[in-house]
């Protein structure tokens, strides 16, 4: 099991079971980099965007941990874009690195992780498993599909209609096991919710405006009693526009959950009489960080696990959301969350 911890600052050692090939994280002191050196090592990170707060923050744990182990970075940022991030990769072969950190991305990115591969250079990941990666850091996203779930049922009494937005559950496979966990606990703990179909697809770019003019228009279409609450299944940032639609229709009757719950989406959790009831909170950076520990332990000639899940944090409700933020430390980097 590996051991790590909140916001890429704490770790710990490997004890995973071989035969897995998967870790699980828990909070303890550091990452684990003790001893390793990437010193005259080029190393490649390519993320699909830097505009939203998770790959922002992905992105940054994966380069200052390089540069903290003394390796050069060559970066680049798809701008939320899954084309642009997939052919960003090509730069890398160009450019002859030792390694590369890849972060997100759809299918389009395989091909050219295959290519990397072909040509000698390792690939590393952040929530994008395959073959063709040498090592994957990510949450447990079925799990947090289904610790989602539960918290909505329990809010919903068991009893109510869900309009969903899962625009990307095929696509992505983090968010095809989010959307499995959410769907197949609803189905078998809570038999007297529904899921209203058909399900919603939000927008990767513009999110929230998106999503506002989708719940507007859900909402025109579903009056009191026909939608109890509405979930974004992979994300937070369309939950953000839900919200602004909640609020402006004055549909006090309809709840949002989502995924992620970065500062942002949590300090809109703990406002007063707040419709967003429950999220769930990732260490992106810490991803981004061991994704690096990963390339260092690969030219130590240490043992890496194939996939490493880094712990999450279900939040339900506002007073939660408060623990949460402070917990992850976001009231030391975005501020305090009551302001």
């Amino acid at each position: 099991m590996l051991l790590s911890g909140c916001q890429g600052i704490n770790t710990g050692t490997s004890t995973a079971n071989a035969s897995s090939g998967k870790a699980e994280s828990e909070l303890l002191q550091d990452v684990g980099d003790e001893g390793l050196d990437l010193k005259g090592k080029t190393i490649g990170v390519a993320t699909v965007g830097t505009q939203h707060f998770w790959d922002r923050e992905a992105f940054n744990g994966a380069v200052d941990e390089v540069k903290k182990l003394g390796g050069k970075v060559i970066t680049t940022d798809g701008g939320r874009d899954n084309t642009v991030h997939a052919q960003n990769h090509e730069k890398f072969l160009t450019a002859k690195v030792d390694a590369v950190i890849t972060i997100l991305g759809d299918q389009s990115v395989d091909p050219y992780l295959k290519k990397l591969k072909d040509a000698g250079i390792p690939v590393f990941a952040v929530q994008h498993p395959g073959s063709d990666v040498e090592a994957d850091i990510e949450d447990d996203a079925e799990q947090g599909g289904k610790d989602v779930a539960k918290i909505v049922g329990e809010r919903l009494g068991g009893k109510g209609k869900i309009a969903l937005f899962n625009a990307f559950e095929d696509s992505l496979s983090y968010c095809g096991a989010r959307a499995k966990g959410f769907k197949e606990t609803i189905a078998a703990d809570y038999p007297g919710i529904s899921i209203i179909q058909p399900e919603l697809a939000e927008k990767f770019q513009s999110p929230a405006d998106d999503a506002r003019q989708q719940t507007l228009n859900l909402l025109q279409k579903y009056p009191k009693g026909e939608i109890n609450d509405i979930h974004v299944v992979c994300w937070d940032q369309p939950a953000i526009g839900v919200v602004q639609a909640v609020e402006e229709s004055g549909r006090t009757d309809v709840k949002v959950s989502a995924y992620d719950a970065g500062p942002d989406t949590l300090k809109l959790m703990a406002k007063k009489d707040s419709p967003f009831i429950a999220n769930v909170a990732q260490q992106p950076r810490l991803q981004g960080t061991l994704a690096a520990v990963n390339v260092g332990k690969h030219f130590a000639g240490k043992s890496i696990e194939k996939t490493t899940y880094v712990k999450s944090f279900p939040v339900d409700g506002p007073e939660n959301a408060k623990k949460i933020y402070k917990e992850l430390g976001y009231d030391k980097t975005s501020g305090p969350i009551d302001k």
